[in-house]
């Protein structure tokens, strides 16, 4: 059934009091990304070629996850900035909150988790980092995240859908499920966004349209709650995804002249893992759903990888060049029309996150997304993309 739902706060005021954190964050990354390009041209930071995971066909620069990265912290300090001094809140219902500041505890823990997880992916880069300890280290992140309040309550949100409040003798059970979940949630989308991170524009791409769904459902929900803390920090990072994302990917496109790297990946796949959390903190399960759908690309890329790799007997670590995007290469597509099909996948995935939550309700949502794990199936089986490496692509000994 269709909501009949009424705005509060006006559209054109929202995009008038936000559009300069993303102009902000873009043109950070833009002018970054040269730059960083050029230091590791001068510090031999490149990528080398090989005969079976990487077949460009000369070195290319590394550091475009550094670039990624300061657009996307200079973004989010901006908006904190820029919000402060617009001051929204002056004349609305919430002129009794404190105004948003980066000692709020989750905006810091954000900023801390994504310094944290670029670190480690730059270091990945330069000296190869064993899975033990990226594992480690994502696992500390989003430990860091519930800490300071993100995603403490990911577990109660469901519950609450069915009755069931976990409060009193019963709060710790919240605990005992929220963790493991936050902490698979945070791994999930770091390593999910990393193996997309396999063709010339396509991370930053999809990550880009993404990073737009995510703003759709901010908006909405800033419609409805006004200048509550939480709106606000939902959209300055969904902004500065994008700007970071979108700023890199003239650079990125296909001749890439700069990869993003581990640097790059994990921070953006850290922060599709914040905003799927913060929509949690939302109160209402299809919120979250909504967020998890909008990642569904790259959810399902990883998804079909570890089965692939499961049915082979391989290690589950171990890279491949099985991804749904190098089996339609080696069908023949170009890499442009490949990352097109991406992009419109990833479209539709963004599309069903954000217009499914807003226009029905919960109890409708769910066999809706259902119908959609279905489908989503029934097209992998068909166009078979569980099929491994061919003895052609299996590396060197």
């Amino acid at each position: 059934m269709l909501l009949a739902q009424k705005s509060v706060q006006p559209l054109s005021d929202i995009v008038s009091a936000y559009w300069p954190v993303l102009a902000f964050s873009f043109g950070i990354s833009l002018l970054a990304t040269p730059i960083c390009r050029a230091v590791a041209r001068r510090l031999n930071i490149v990528d080398r070629p090989d005969d079976w995971l990487k077949p460009h066909e000369q070195p290319i620069p590394y550091l475009g996850g550094v670039a990624i990265f300061f657009a996307w912290a200079a973004g989010i300090l901006f908006g904190v900035w820029w919000i402060g001094r617009i001051n929204p809140w002056a004349e609305t219902e919430w002129a009794n909150l404190a105004p948003l500041t980066i000692k709020s505890p989750m905006l810091l823990g954000i900023l801390i988790g994504g310094t944290a997880i670029m670190a480690l992916g730059l270091f990945d880069d330069l000296r190869m980092a064993s899975p033990i300890v990226k594992l480690a280290g994502n696992i500390t992140v989003a430990l860091v995240l519930v800490f300071v309040g993100l995603g403490d309550d990911f577990v109660g949100t469901a519950a609450a859908k069915f009755g069931l409040k976990m409060t009193g003798d019963d709060a710790w059970l919240n605990w005992v499920y929220t963790v493991p979940i936050t902490v698979f949630i945070v791994v999930g989308a770091c390593n999910a966004t990393n193996l997309l991170d396999g063709m010339d524009g396509l991370c930053s791409g999809v990550l880009g349209i993404i990073s737009l769904g995510f703003l759709v459902l901010s908006l909405h929900l800033h419609m409805y709650g006004s200048w509550h803390h939480d709106n606000v920090i939902r959209l300055l990072v969904a902004l500065s995804m994008m700007g970071g994302a979108l700023g890199f990917l003239p650079y990125n496109r296909n001749p890439a002249s700069i990869f993003m790297g581990d640097a790059g990946s994990m921070l953006l796949g850290f922060t599709a893992a914040v905003m799927i959390l913060m929509f949690a903190e939302a109160q209402i399960v299809k919120w979250m759903l909504g967020a998890i759908v909008v990642v569904g690309l790259p959810i399902a890329d990883m998804t079909l990888a570890l089965l692939r790799r499961w049915r082979a007997q391989r290690p589950l670590m171990m890279g491949d060049r099985s991804h749904f995007y190098d089996q339609l290469r080696d069908r023949g597509m170009s890499v442009k029309r490949v990352v097109a099909i991406s992009y419109l996948l990833s479209a539709f995935f963004a599309a069903a996150g954000c217009l499914v939550p807003i226009y029905f309700r919960t109890r409708y949502v769910v066999p809706i997304y259902g119908f959609l794990a279905v489908l989503t199936l029934a097209a992998i089986k068909k166009f078979r993309m569980l099929r491994v490496d061919s003895p052609a692509t299996e590396p060197k000994s």
